[in-house]
């Protein structure tokens, strides 16, 4: 869900069903979600460009972002502007990514994960039955007075979040994750913002001249219908299936591929991924213990002779939870 989360999906569930339940109301709620509602719509309708900052942490990246809806056909780059140079062009659900340091440019479609601002899905049902949502005050973000949205989750499976959004136009100014304490992980706020204002012509192009001499990988990708011999079985409440779909990347020896099972769970904002592919080299201790960075987790998991990756912008014991629930389907 982060800015650079883009750039992460370009280098790189069975459906629970769970009873609803009855949850204590929070006064002025549904106002809230009516906002949150608007700020979905408002990353996908506007025309926006600006400068962002993502802080993770001691760690912080700035990246200059361009969006154009294009009535229906929407289109954005984003460039990286600290450390190693990158870059991230999207039209439709086409993806590139360009490496100049590594000569490499990688394309795929449909790009699993939202990112900054456009962090929330389309529909927002079921969304109270696991964070209690409110309205905060108000502050100033980028020169734009926002109104602050809490979200705290009702459980220890999933982070809490905290969302800056303009008054105006519901276009999200800054976003916060934060863990059980309080404490906030990580964030993602717009230092200088441009909204409605038409971009140049080429403000979606590469900065890279020529391609001559790169190399470039092209992922195919098609959807899963079945999980084949994959189960998921486990009791995290809110994780549903909302996508499988095999990634074909190019493989070393000329002409082949390697293919790579990706299903991904989501509550309506946290998301889980799973990866599965051919088990190259056997796992270590230390492979298969949690690691988390910023507010990301993963854990990897040798089953059969694959390698089960599951990671996910959630604590570390929701991932190694959810990852003792894959298994192999009994014949």
């Amino acid at each position: 869900m982060r800015g650079g989360a883009l750039l992460l999906g370009c280098l790189l569930a069975g459906t629970f069903a769970q009873p609803v339940r009855a949850q204590p109301a929070v006064p002025g709620q549904q106002d809230a979600l009516q906002l949150l509602q608007r700020v979905a719509q408002a990353a996908k309708k506007l025309d926006y460009s600006g400068t962002f900052v993502y802080r993770n942490g001691s760690q912080s990246e700035t990246s200059r972002i361009v969006h154009v809806a294009g009535n229906g056909n929407p289109a954005g780059k984003l460039e990286v502007l600290d450390g190693t140079p990158r870059e991230v062009i999207r039209r439709n659900d086409e993806v590139t990514c360009y490496l100049p340091e590594s000569r490499l440019v990688i394309v795929e479609q449909r790009g699993a994960r939202r990112t900054f601002p456009a962090l929330l899905p389309a529909s927002l049902a079921g969304l109270t039955e696991h964070y209690q949502i409110r309205k905060l005050g108000t502050a100033r973000i980028a020169g734009f007075d926002s109104q602050i949205v809490r979200l705290d989750p009702r459980d220890p499976w999933r982070y809490g979040h905290q969302f800056w959004v303009d008054r105006q136009t519901g276009l999200m100014l800054k976003a916060e994750v934060f863990d059980a304490r309080g404490e906030a992980l990580e964030s993602m706020l717009f230092t200088e913002l441009r909204i409605g204002e038409p971009a140049p012509a080429d403000a979606l192009r590469p900065t890279v001249v020529s391609r001559e001499g790169w190399q470039v990988r092209q992922a195919r990708l098609r959807d899963m219908r079945d999980d084949g011999r994959w189960v998921f079985a486990n009791d995290l409440p809110g994780f549903r299936r909302q996508a499988a779909m095999i990634r074909a990347y190019p493989a070393s020896n000329p002409g082949g591929e390697r293919e790579v099972l990706h299903w991904v769970f989501s509550d309506g904002l946290a998301a889980l991924s799973v990866f599965v592919s051919p088990l190259r080299e056997p796992l270590s201790a230390d492979d298969t213990e949690v690691k988390t960075i910023g507010v990301t987790s993963v854990v990897k998991r040798a089953i059969d002779e694959y390698l089960v990756v599951v990671m996910g912008d959630v604590p570390a014991e929701t991932v190694k939870r959810f990852a003792a629930g894959v298994g192999v389907r009994v014949k």
